[in-house]
């Protein structure tokens, strides 16, 4: 690991422990050489993952990418941080336990869905605006539809 001060790659472990989710391992550095002390938190990666976008185009998988979309998707939403982290870790576990190298990038967009929908019916919304790509009110009107089920037959008839 280099040292973020002097750009040393000869660092030292001083500590190492899970953190509290045991979906990292934290890491407590030293660099011998400007006597710099920082902490590091590392994943275990159980293999590479690509991501076969619709296209066809291959990428690397991009943990931090899947976080910052569920964070965008429940900005300004009462869903606490360690429910968010426990989701992604989630979606990666089950990606990397598929046994497959290559994954759609379809598939990680359900996950996500299915995750969002368990958190936040709001977030499921904004998420899916752009994952099915919506691009007028009636297409959110019809998903929404779906959501709620069909309606009472009380407001359909509300003029009576």
């Amino acid at each position: 690991m280099r040292c973020p001060y002097c750009g040393s790659l000869a660092t030292q472990v001083k500590d190492s422990r899970p953190t509290e989710d045991s979906a990292a391992i934290r890491r407590r550095r030293v660099c011998p050489d400007c006597g710099g002390r920082f902490t590091t938190f590392e994943r275990v990666q159980l293999r590479e993952l690509v991501v076969v976008k619709r296209t066809g185009r291959r990428v690397p998988f991009d943990r931090d990418k899947l976080m910052r979309s569920v964070q965008i998707a429940l900005r300004k939403r009462p869903v606490d941080t360690d429910r968010v982290e426990r989701l992604v870790s989630g979606i990666v576990r089950r990606l990397e336990s598929m046994g497959e190298s290559e994954i759609p990038s379809e598939t990680i967009g359900r996950l996500v869905m299915e995750g969002l929908r368990s958190l936040d019916d709001v977030a499921y919304v904004r998420f899916a605006s752009v994952y099915r790509n919506f691009t007028e009110a009636k297409d959110f009107e019809e998903f929404l539809d779906a959501l709620s089920g069909p309606r009472e037959a009380s407001e359909d008839t509300a003029s009576d």
